[in-house]
């Protein structure tokens, strides 16, 4: 259907999530500064997408360095790491696809620094290719968790838009829908940046799975009317001890769940998970421009001068969480270090 991101003629091909979901255009990004600005403006987005996207961008980079020895050839590969990796703060994702292309660069270091820069490519390519089938295998445990004919809510987009493709929280909601057909998916908005009506209510029409969009704050509404049997979120990083960053909102989600005796499931691959971090309170939560919130389709919201709060993430407990869905199986929350 689309390519969330790809090698394509010696670039990173992204398709632009900011046009959706009126316009499928792609972009071609040519050197490691485009790759950034990508990653920055949320061209592309989403913890294993934006973690691809990096591996891409090292191997892009890697093809652009002239160096003809390694030393100098991996210092300016790191100035290129460090460039991502100031891009967003929150998503795990993003600094283990880094660590993992600067240890494989790193092992190659008696190589020839052409057969290095084939290898990076290969492997950011495996990267996508592992994230595909991590997160198919994510879904296929997550639907025997959906029984037949449930109301499924989903917070912001954890589908093929935010992954190399299938999903993490859509990845389960497809799972379940191919096993049973007769669900009821709920996505609500996702202020400010509407990645819920932009993007997952787009993916599940694509897919001709039947959506219904809600403002995020219907959530309790519906729970309390009893159509909504399950909620299922992604992650942009989670704690050793079950802590999971996610879309701003998504707390709040979490909360309507427990109050209203509904499971919320987190779906998430393994690379997503800190196993260094403690806990929730040392993730670090991205602030982004107050734009995004005073602004919708170029039309001012606001009066002007307002002061602007623009959290991108907030941190759901793991007591709230009933359990953690990952490609190596399903966890307690507080049992996901044994994932490591």
């Amino acid at each position: 259907m689309f390519n969330t991101v790809a090698w394509k003629d010696g670039a990173v091909r992204l398709i632009d999530q900011t046009k959706l979901p009126t316009e499928v255009s792609y972009v071609d990004c040519k050197d490691v500064e485009a790759v950034a600005e990508g990653i920055k403006s949320l061209r592309v987005r989403g913890a294993p997408a934006i973690g691809i996207t990096a591996a891409f961008g090292l191997a892009l980079a890697a093809r652009q360095i002239t160096d003809s020895s390694f030393e100098p050839f991996y210092k300016n590969l790191l100035v290129q790491c460090d460039l991502l990796a100031a891009t967003r703060p929150t998503a795990v994702n993003l600094f283990w696809a880094i660590e993992r292309m600067k240890q494989l660069t790193l092992s190659l270091k008696d190589q020839a620094l052409d057969r290095i820069r084939d290898i990076l490519l290969a492997e950011a390519n495996t990267i996508l290719e592992e994230d595909i089938s991590m997160n198919h295998r994510i879904g296929a445990f997550g639907a025997d968790l959906i029984p037949s004919g449930a109301g499924v809510l989903t917070h912001c987009n954890a589908g093929a838009l935010a992954t190399g493709g299938y999903g993490t929280a859509l990845g389960v909601i497809r799972s379940a829908w191919a096993k049973h057909q007769n669900l009821k998916i709920f996505a609500d908005e996702t202020r400010p940046v509407l990645q819920g009506a932009r993007l997952t209510a787009w993916e599940l029409h694509q897919d001709d799975i039947p959506v219904t969009l809600i403002t995020d704050n219907m959530s309790g509404y519906f729970m309390k009317k009893g159509e909504i049997q399950a909620c299922v979120v992604g992650a942009d990083r989670i704690a050793s001890n079950g802590d999971a960053a996610n879309k701003i909102g998504t707390y709040s989600v979490a909360i309507l769940a427990k109050a209203h005796d509904i499971p919320f499931y987190v779906a998430a691959p393994t690379s997503t998970v800190d196993f260094d971090m403690a806990s929730g309170d040392e993730i670090p939560i991205e602030e982004r421009d107050p734009s995004e919130v005073h602004t919708i389709g170029g039309k001012e919201m606001t009066p002007k001068g307002v002061k602007i709060a623009n959290p991108a993430f907030d941190v759901t407990p793991a007591e709230l969480i009933t359990k953690i869905i990952t490609e190596k199986g399903i966890f307690e929350p507080k049992e996901i270090r044994s994932a490591r």
